[in-house]
């Protein structure tokens, strides 16, 4: 990738995913229970947003054919949308919010598991630096819940609460489930080619039919959405906008609002995770993603005024070290040891000619 290439596709993700976050705490504020609908909303942006992309007015239903068969984007959605489902459905259990972000930085680790099973191969910086990058997060994590007064003594959790068990097993089968989804789609693409519109487009179609069965709950939560106080529109926003527009914001419920900006910050954030996907290697989508998830708790302490911790110090540490390793270590170290591999190669091949 070209520089610029490499920057806006990173700022795709960093600018999408971290407002992403922001809108989706505001909404689950007020109505914890909200991730099913959360989820039909991104997934409903999502396919009309790349609609355009596969439109052709010669075809049926104006789709242009698939360049890929279309049983691979079936299961492929198929995962998308259980991963997405058992994410937000853990947050019916008794996990909490850091406890839930702990868990879910191991996807570093178990992609370059599920990779390993496969076949694939990683050098030995490449282990380390995804391991120091893992625990880097994770004292990231733990100095964040700590900075808001949440206690993470593992002595404090019932770990004989059914419900907190529960959601444990919940947030492990959606972890193994996203490692194996990130090997699928690269050997989709190392089959197919690097469609990865294509890939946007039908793992969020296919996915929403599987949402019918749920619309009473839909409703419920939608109408709970609905009841939540008028946004605020700052004046010096307000001015700058047409009258209609401002208006309509005005009378718009804070959390409807709020959830269409989870779902357009959600769409900037995956056509950034995409991109990168027909880039590179899901185990660096990966290390991408936990960096993503450092910066997101820097703008909480910067937005919410939490305190900087020496702990946080340390995690940041780790994780923007190991990033940096792991990066250098796959565009730079492996090409050398190639490089030079080769040439040996090439020599021995000449002595044995002479």
């Amino acid at each position: 990738m070209s520089g610029i290439e490499s920057l806006g596709i990173v700022s795709l993700i960093f600018g999408g995913c971290c407002s992403n976050v922001y809108a989706l705490e505001a909404i689950l504020k007020r109505e914890p229970d909200s991730g099913l609908l959360i989820t039909l909303m991104q997934f409903i942006f999502s396919a009309l947003s790349a609609y355009p992309s596969q439109f052709d007015a010669s075809r049926p239903m104006f789709i242009k054919k698939p360049s890929v068969p279309m049983h691979r984007w079936v299961m492929g959605a198929a995962m998308f949308f259980a991963v997405n489902m058992l994410n937000n459905w853990a947050f019916a259990f008794n996990i909490s919010v850091p406890v839930h972000i702990i868990l879910r930085s191991f996807g570093s680790v178990t992609t370059m598991g599920a990779g390993w099973l496969v076949g694939k191969k990683y050098s030995q910086l490449q282990i380390v630096s995804v391991v120091i990058l893992t625990l880097g997060v994770i004292v990231s994590a733990w100095a964040d819940a700590l900075s808001k007064g949440k206690s993470m003594d593992a002595s404090e959790i019932d770990i004989h609460d059914k419900s907190f068990e529960m959601g444990l097993v919940v947030l492990l089968i959606a972890q193994l489930l996203s490692s194996y989804m990130g090997i699928y789609v690269q050997d989709t693409y190392a089959m197919y080619g690097k469609h990865w519109a294509e890939n946007l487009f039908y793992e969020h179609l296919l996915s929403l039919p599987l949402f019918i069965p749920l619309v009473p709950t839909l409703r419920a939560q939608f109408d709970r959405l609905a009841q939540s106080p008028p946004l605020l529109v700052p004046s010096a926003i307000s001015s700058a906008l047409p009258p209609s527009l401002t208006r309509m914001l005005k009378s718009m419920p804070q959390s409807v609002f709020y959830l269409f900006m989870n779902s357009f910050t959600q769409l900037i954030c995956i056509s950034g995770v995409n991109l990168l996907g027909a880039k590179s290697s899901a185990v660096t989508v990966t290390v991408v993603l936990n960096i993503r998830k450092l910066v997101s708790f820097a703008f909480s302490i910067w937005l919410f005024g939490n305190h900087l911790t020496g702990l946080m110090v340390v995690g940041a540490t780790l994780v923007f070290g190991a990033g940096a390793l792991y990066g250098w270590e796959t565009s730079v170290g492996l090409k050398r040891r190639a490089r030079k591999g080769n040439q040996n190669g090439a020599a021995k091949e000449a002595k044995k000619g002479q």
